[in-house]
């Protein structure tokens, strides 16, 4: 039993040691960490950006922005627009590790036993994601709080990725 229990904390000192993971990245697959697109027409995009466990949707929110500003300068762009968004977050569903300790006396006659349980939460949170579609222009940026310099945007922010 105390080679089990010193096995799981060594497994939790490696996880919590380990590398936290890219955020700013193609997302590999529609369940995966970073960001996906889809092109609805000529200046107008579908922005989804997922960020992993623990990543706030603050944090994501921006990172989504952060890919329009690139799409939208490397379409020639000067600005863009959000028209749309939608933040969700799922929860957590990460593995999880039981721990249970228990004794007993079993004699002839009576038997006497105790239990202690815990879990630990392998998964690291929920995670949360963000899709917005957005409009791009040239020339002035329209007024507006949804309306953004994609140059100006990307300078801001790039210290996030």
């Amino acid at each position: 039993m105390k080679h089990l229990v010193i096995a799981l904390l060594a497994g939790l000192a490696l996880n919590a040691c380990a590398t936290p993971q890219k955020l700013y990245q193609a997302a590999a697959g529609p369940r995966s960490v970073g960001y996906s697109e889809y092109r609805v027409e000529p200046g107008r995009y579908r922005i989804t950006f997922r960020g992993g466990p623990g990543a706030t949707p603050q944090r994501v929110a921006d990172l989504a922005l952060i890919r329009a500003a690139d799409l939208a300068l490397a379409e020639g762009y000067d600005w863009f627009r959000v028209a749309d968004r939608v933040t969700e977050e799922q929860p957590d569903r990460g593995p999880r590790i039981g721990l249970g300790v228990g004794s007993g006396s079993y004699g002839r006659r009576s038997g006497v036993s105790l239990g202690v349980g815990t879990s630990f939460d392998l998964g690291g949170g929920p995670s949360v994601s963000t899709t917005i579609e957005v409009l791009m222009g040239r020339g002035e940026r329209p007024r507006g709080q949804d309306a953004y310099d994609a140059r100006a945007l990307r300078e801001t922010l790039r210290a996030l990725i």
